[in-house]
């Protein structure tokens, strides 16, 4: 059985902030699959099973800052480890629309990982991290970003990145959390980077070749 939490803040006026992409991947997964959310105590709970693994997925209604305490709760109530948890959040330090999994760490100042740290005792817990940016205007207070609404093209990248992160969650129960890291982690931008330096060297071979076959048919 695992534990997937996605974070955010409870209250129609926070569901399209940028705090709330937790929120907001968990309700695209239930959507798609036609689950359905139960209110039990302090978090909305949907009952589910992806691929072969009973999974539970979950909304703190605690606001983001109390995240721990339901978090907590769920894992010793069903007798649950720390690596059987996968948290889903907003991440400043990751540009708009990047998604990346990893394996425990420190909170990065995020209010809502630093709660479940405390909670748990331990920073060691699978976290899908969706990149929501840094404020571009000088002046923009952290709060207040993460708060509000994204722009309307920010908004698309969030709900690409957002879909994406919908489909990969299959890929982590389903693999080691290191294949997985492998398979969601790399760059987009690194790796057509380097594709275009893989087939510069290889055009430069191929030049190369052809150079070497024309002097040769010279000294003929």
């Amino acid at each position: 059985m695992k534990l997937i939490v996605g974070l955010g803040n409870p209250g129609a006026q926070y569901a399209q902030t940028r705090h709330n992409v937790g929120f907001r991947v968990l309700d695209a997964l239930t959507s798609q699959r036609n689950w359905r959310w139960e209110r039990r105590g302090r978090a909305m709970l949907s009952m589910c099973t992806i691929g072969t693994e009973k999974v539970i997925l979950v909304k703190p209604l605690t606001y983001m800052n109390n995240s721990g305490e339901v978090v907590g709760e769920l894992l010793r109530w069903y007798k649950l480890q720390p690596d059987d948890l996968l948290v889903i959040y907003d991440d400043l330090d990751l540009a708009i629309g990047r998604v990346q999994l990893k394996a425990g760490g420190s909170a990065a100042g995020h209010n809502g990982v630093s709660s479940i740290i405390h909670h748990l005792h331990t920073n060691m817990f699978p976290r899908l991290r969706v990149g929501i940016g840094k404020p571009t205007h000088q002046g923009v207070e952290t709060i207040s970003y993460v708060l509000g609404a994204p722009t309307e093209d920010e908004r698309i990248q969030l709900e690409i990145a957002e879909g994406r992160a919908v489909e990969v969650i299959p890929l982590i129960l389903e693999q080691s959390i290191d294949a997985a890291m492998n398979t969601i982690n790399p760059d987009p931008e690194k790796q057509r980077k380097a594709e275009e330096r893989r087939q510069l060297r290889q055009e430069q071979r191929e030049q190369k070749r052809l150079l070497q076959a024309a002097e040769q048919r010279e000294s003929e």
